[in-house]
């Protein structure tokens, strides 16, 4: 408790050195590992963004981390986010494992609940998201899918115009 305020000069200079170093280190890696790592992110991707995360953290705070460490721990990260990625191109095995698969909770302007129950979606965000696309009520949606990055697709009947 007594360090809590205090206030070191070596800290302060770990802290001032290691945030721009890991900051432009991760923006390369990131240009590095493409896009994908930046994107609406599926569980894998998410898990990868959170752990580059508190990598980056212990770097910037912990003494006994060495940037060079956080450095090779994110690019091994990526790394291995690129051969999921690639394997789940080449396998449908590996693609069953780390990816959802979308889900359809609504066809012709009805709710299939026993989707919304496994998926622990409510009428409500499903309304929210069918007026978030400007249509009035649930008769103009054909479908409401829920997509594998958690987003719900709204796809309108044939016969109504999209917003």
């Amino acid at each position: 408790m007594d360090n809590l305020l205090y206030i070191s000069l070596e800290n302060l200079l770990r802290v001032t050195l290691s945030v721009p170093l890991l900051y432009f280190a991760i923006i390369g890696l990131i240009r590095i590992s493409g896009k994908r790592s930046t994107s609406q992110m599926n569980n894998f991707d998410w898990i990868v963004t959170v752990a580059m995360g508190s990598l980056v953290a212990s770097g910037i705070v912990l003494k006994n981390v060495a940037i060079f460490e956080v450095w090779i721990a994110i690019s091994f990260l990526l790394l291995l986010q690129y051969l999921v990625t690639k394997s789940v191109l080449y396998s449908d095995t590996v693609s069953g494992l780390v990816k959802a698969k979308p889900r359809l909770l609504v066809h012709d302007g009805q709710f299939i609940h026993e989707a919304m129950k496994i998926e622990r979606i409510a009428e409500n965000e499903i309304y929210a998201a069918i007026r978030d696309k400007g249509f009035h009520s649930l008769d103009q949606v054909k479908a409401v899918i829920l997509e594998t990055d958690a987003n719900l697709s709204i796809l309108p009947r044939p016969d109504e115009k999209p917003p």
